[in-house]
């Protein structure tokens, strides 16, 4: 392992501590060790069950819940804030498994909000301040005139979309989309996927009356009232971000029915109460229910300051690389470069582009599972490091990786299209992500640099994959850019801070994320060995322009 192979970065508490990482591949939730005494409280596990972060000091104690759903897994984290200082404690995570029915894979909702009431019932003893909900975008439910849901929500991978936009360009050229929308064009936008919808099952769209996206329906669930979250609206591609409303025009002009779409809101409003039943603490029942930035990536921003020369790495299923900015980017370079401008908090714009992210390990990871091969994460990082460099690479965001039935025989197929060997080992494979993702991250954000008229000089990555040590140092390697990683549970925490904000309990979004900056130990990777990821990226970029490689 090189030297200087990341460090952690001292809270502001810390004095003096020599905060070495040492060999560690992969942060589990105890490597990290304690939490630096702040002045106002004591030790903390940076990486336990209780979180400690300080805000503006009151005397008064709230609490907050935190629903953070993702695409493998679900949590409840509950937050309390007493004299400046919050702490979370996480009260109930579960799987989010998909279903497959038909022939066709779709979300099991009914599911999810079985393990929210579950949450809910769980905590037995005092008051809520608010509860948040945010969760993955594109998908949405369609409900009828009683608001029942006529459908199990479609899974964004289902492939009833194939083909779908090219149908849709023959309506409304992508140029116009684009100009309207600013969003990157992906066959799961819920504009392709109504559309696919709409052709296939038809009898289901008439009897339509609203149309949510995931976290709203769960908030629908929650109070009775059916609304959109800005954040998670724009996903959609059917959102103007310049008014911040829906695209009627647009919507009309490609067949589909404007008419379905709730009205927006944007994040921190208060949408209302909790109804009565919900929960047995039956003190819960006048609960607000706050629109965080209900999309999952817009939640994690909001925890942290990127923009003015600073990136943000949402790392997970997705890796979504952006910048903050005061207005979308519109642009033909825009579209030339197929950026996509999802919406901020506080009336901000997060330009970033989507790359495929840690889909491809895990897919890996359960095809070796049905093999019989239990290997975790961090033993298959640990592999990772001892395989020879740049041997395989291969393009995450080719369609090839989108959904294949076996992700191991989706990365042969690129290494056969682009004359490449095939990976031999399960080290091997994981080597080969890692260095394709750093590689596209450096693609990606030399884009970002020309959209945004900015220099970017450092990384902030958040999510789970920001625990990664190895590809965190893989992607200051080949950024040739300060990476520093955490906080792992951005989302939750920027779902908490948008309910303390909504809630008058901090005075500024810069507050909040001024507090879980100093508040937290971040990791810092500093780029090394650059030279030799030169030539690679330049094979690398060939591949991605090669419109045969995936075929």
């Amino acid at each position: 392992m090189p030297d200087g192979f990341g460090r952690l970065l001292p809270s502001a508490t810390d004095k003096g501590n020599d905060t070495t990482a040492g060999n560690l591949l992969w942060v589990s939730s105890t490597d990290l060790g304690p939490e630096s005494p702040s002045p106002r409280m004591g030790h903390s596990p940076i990486a336990g069950d209780t979180r400690e972060i300080l805000f503006m000091p009151k005397n008064r104690r709230h609490a907050y819940l935190a629903f953070d759903l993702g695409a493998e897994s679900g949590r409840a984290v509950l937050a309390e804030l007493q004299s400046g200082v919050l702490t979370t404690r996480e009260v109930h995570r579960f799987r989010n498994q998909p279903i497959e029915s038909g022939g066709s894979l779709h979300w099991d909702v009914a599911g999810l909000w079985s393990e929210i009431r579950k949450a809910l019932n769980s905590i037995q003893s005092g008051r809520l301040a608010g509860i948040g909900v945010d969760a993955w975008g594109v998908d949405y439910a369609l409900l009828d005139e009683r608001g029942r849901l006529l459908e199990n929500p479609y899974h964004y991978r289902d492939r009833r979309t194939d083909g779908v936009m090219e149908e849709v360009f023959q309506k409304v050229p992508r140029e116009e989309i684009y100009r309207t929308t600013g969003i990157q064009f992906m066959p799961i936008n819920t504009l392709y996927q109504l559309y696919a919808a709409q052709r296939d099952t038809p009898s289901i769209v008439r009897a339509a009356k609203k149309l949510l996206t995931i976290p709203d329906l769960f908030n629908y669930w929650l109070t009775g009232k059916a609304m959109c979250e800005f954040t998670n609206a724009t996903t959609t591609q059917m959102v103007d971000p310049v008014r911040r409303v829906w695209a009627k025009d647009l919507i009309e002009h490609i067949g589909l029915r404007a008419d379905l779409a709730s009205p927006i809101i944007e994040p921190g409003t208060i949408i209302g109460p909790l109804l009565s039943g919900l929960a047995s603490n039956t003190i819960f029942a006048e609960t607000s229910v706050i629109a965080p930035a209900c999309h999952d990536t817009g939640s994690a921003v909001a925890a942290i300051t990127a923009r003015d020369g600073t990136a943000f790495l949402s790392s997970g299923t997705w890796s979504l690389l952006g910048t903050e900015l005061d207005a979308p980017v519109l642009t033909p370079e825009g579209l030339a470069l197929n950026f996509t401008n999802e919406g901020g908090v506080n009336g901000t714009t997060r330009l970033l582009k989507n790359v495929m992210g840690l889909w491809m390990l895990q897919s890996c990871r359960n095809c070796w599972s049905a093999r019989g091969k239990k290997g975790g994460y961090e033993e298959l990082v640990g592999l990772a490091i001892h395989e020879p460099a740049f041997r395989h690479l291969v393009d995450p965001d080719d369609e090839l990786f989108l959904r294949p039935k076996d992700m191991l025989a989706a990365i042969d197929q690129f290494c056969s299209n682009t004359h490449q060997p095939s990976p031999v080992s399960e080290g091997a494979y994981v080597r080969c992500i890692f260095e394709s993702l750093a590689m596209k991250y450096r693609l990606t954000l030399r884009s970002l640099e020309k959209l945004c008229g900015q220099s970017i000089q450092e990384i902030r990555v958040v999510g789970g994959g920001s625990k990664n040590r190895l590809l965190n140092q893989f992607t200051a390697n080949a950024t040739g850019r300060r990476v520093l990683a955490g906080p792992a549970e951005a989302t939750s925490l920027g779902n908490i801070a948008i309910q303390v904000l909504a809630t008058g309990e901090a005075s500024s979004l810069e507050e909040v994320r001024a507090v879980v900056d100093r508040s937290f130990r971040n990791e810092i990777f500093e780029p090394i060995d650059t030279d030799k990821w030169e030539p690679h990226f330049r094979r690398f970029e060939q591949y991605c322009e090669m419109p045969y490689a995936g075929n």
